[in-house]
């Protein structure tokens, strides 16, 4: 049995959205009230809830398709 291939989240199409609309992450935290720790787990592209995602949609009116990306890890290594 052929095992299926790793994937992963990556959220470069946030940061991209920040970039385009002159946001930090500070003004992210200021906005969404999440905790730095949260914003860090972002930054490394790691698990975040589903109610996080939801708040920074809510926060900079977007889909989430718009803050984040599935990607095969192998693709991952190669853009990181």
């Amino acid at each position: 049995m052929t095992k299926p291939p790793a994937i992963a989240v990556s959220y470069k199409p946030l940061w991209k959205l920040l970039i385009d609309r002159e946001l930090q992450k500070q003004d992210l935290r200021k906005m969404t009230g999440l905790s730095g720790a949260t914003i860090a787990k972002l930054g490394r592209d790691e698990n975040v809830t589903t109610t996080v995602l939801v708040k920074i949609c809510e926060a900079l009116d977007c889909d989430i398709a718009d803050i984040c990306e599935v990607v095969p890890t192998e693709m991952k290594r190669e853009t990181d």
